[in-house]
Formats: structure tokens, C-alpha cells, sequence
């Protein structure tokens, strides 16, 4: 059945006019993207293809440009619109910063989550915030392996001398989607405190990102964990 046989009420564009984006599951709003199928397939039916291919929008985020342009239905046009909503999720998170302090792990997930939940690597991010928590700017430090990502202190450190940061949070992701730090990541951590309480630079948490799942947080704080005091 393509889209427009379907009744006007089940239509993707027609239900969100009438009952807004959040009526919508994640095939109908992909499908307002594709806006056209292909014989045989509308582009509801595309859009679960793809995410039964990739696994879950992060899947589908994570693709990338040329992985997606050779997906059945899309072709470079329909590829380039979904990679540039993904890139546009992942700004309005970092625009985001901006206007809220780093004070406390639920929000720091929040804001980094976009950037950094779906890559298929690990990243280190280091952010700098004031006295009050501001975000003042957010520098990435390294990108890793699939299973571990690693930084020298002063690397770490540098942006916050140079920027006279008051503090930094430390972020980064386990692409497996299981934020449970490893013995790597708290031999890590504990060589940060050592070395930011010798520049005077509070070390205010370090926030493991992973994905949502049932019976577990998306993400792991040092300090919610009194790991950091």
C-alpha cells in the first residue's frame, strides 16, 4: 500500500499537522524525509527497511553518507537529506550548551548524547565550564579504538589552562551502548583528579555515554558514583 492509499488521518504528514511530531513513530517521520517510495515499497515501508537494516536510529545516524546512498530506495538525494537531519539533531545539542550549566550527569548526557551516542568509535571530549557551570567550550581530545580511547593528562588539560577554565567535564562513549566503566576508564579518571588538583582545575565529573536500554541507565557519572569528590 503506498502512503497515498492509505486513509488521510494515517497519512505521515496529515497525522503530524493534526497531532504534531510526537504522534509520529520513527518510520513515518523518516518517511517525511524519503517523501517518495519505490515500486512496490512506499516510503513508510523504505524507512522500516532501513532501520530494521541499521538496527535503531543510532544504527541509522551512524551510517554515514556513503553507507546510506547505497541502501535500496535512497540513491544520493534521499541519502543526503537523512544525513543532514542527523547532523542538524546533533547541532541544536551542541547550540544547546550554551545556554545551560554542566550541573549534573542527566543533563550532560543530554547535551553530549546526540554528538556522540551513535559513532562507532570512541570519542574524548573535554568540556570547560565557569564558576557558575556555564559551558564556555567543548574540545575533542581523541578518538579512539572500539574498545578504548586514550589521552596523556596534559592533553586533557591544556584547553582549560589556555581558556583559565574554572572546571572541566570529561565525556565520552562506548559504541557498544553499555556505559559500565571499565578498570581503563577509572585508572583514567584517577590520573586526571591527580593531575587537575595540581593546576587548581576541578575535575567536576566524567560521563560515560551509552544508548538506552531496559534496566540500565544510558550513562555512567564518576561523581553521581562518588568515584569523584
Amino acid at each position: 500500500m503506498m502512503i497515498r492509499d492509505l486513509p488521510e488521518e494515517e497519512r505521515p504528514r496529515e497525522k503530524m499537522a493534526r497531532l504534531g511530531p510526537g504522534a509520529l513513530d520513527n518510520a513515518e517521520l523518516l518517511a517525511l524525509f524519503l517523501r517518495t517510495g519505490i515500486k512496490g515499497r512506499s516510503a513508510i515501508q523504505v524507512a522500516r527497511d532501513l532501520l530494521r537494516r541499521y538496527g535503531s536510529l543510532h544504527g541509522l545516524a551512524a551510517a554515514g553518507l556513503g553507507s546510506l546512498r547505497t541502501c535500496h530506495g535512497l540513491g544520493l538525494a534521499k541519502a543526503t537529506q537523512l544525513a543532514a537531519a542527523f547532523e542538524l539533531g546533533s547541532r541544536l545539542a551542541r547550540e544547546s550548551l550554551h545556554r545551560l550549566p554542566l550541573d549534573c550527569p542527566e543533563r550532560i548526557y543530554d547535551c553530549f548524547a546526540p554528538q556522540v551516542a551513535h559513532l562507532p568509535t570512541e570519542k574524548l571530549l573535554v568540556a570547560l565550564v565557569n564558576s557558575r557551570l556555564d559551558h564556555i567550550c567543548t574540545e575533542e581530545i581523541s578518538s579512539g579504538t572500539l574498545t578504548e580511547t586514550s589521552a596523556h593528562p596534559r592533553e586533557l588539560l591544556r584547553p582549560a589552562i589556555l581558556q583559565q577554565a574554572f572546571g572541566i567535564v570529561i565525556i565520552h562513549n562506548h559504541p557498544s551502548g553499555d556505559p559500565t566503566p571499565s578498570n581503563a576508564d577509572t585508572r583514567f579518571t584517577r590520573n586526571i583528579v591527580e593531575a587537575a588538583e595540581v593546576f587548581q582545575i576541578r575535575l567536576l565529573d566524567h560521563v560515560i555515554i551509552g544508548r538506552p536500554s531496559p534496566g540500565r541507565s544510558p550513562y555512567f557519572s564518576y561523581r553521581e558514583n562518588s568515584l569523584i569528590t
